[in-house]
């Protein structure tokens, strides 16, 4: 049986679009950026980047947290609303 594909879901797309926010606001390309995960002991090369910020490659943790890393920031920075729980209504509740 091949492998099945898997969808990238909302943190996913929310991931993607912040680490190519935040590379683009430092300045970095993605070949620099690629570059810095790698000198940082993540190896990663500027396609697998590429792919990230495309949403054509999932982004693993060890993925994000080396890419928050090389940024100078927290992983959870490039997650924003992804990890604030939905809000539930409440039974009787207007």
């Amino acid at each position: 049986m091949p492998p099945r594909s898997l969808e990238i879901g909302p943190a996913g797309r929310a991931a993607a679009h912040a680490i190519e926010r935040t590379r683009a606001a430092r300045g970095y390309s993605q070949r620099q950026l690629a570059a810095r995960v790698t000198a940082l002991g993540g190896p990663m090369t500027f396609t697998a980047l590429s792919r990230i910020e495309r949403m054509v490659r999932r982004c693993d943790i060890d993925d994000l947290v080396a890419i928050a890393t090389a940024l100078g920031g927290a992983p959870q920075a490039l997650l924003p609303g992804a990890l604030t729980p939905p809000r539930v209504a409440r039974a009787g509740a207007t």
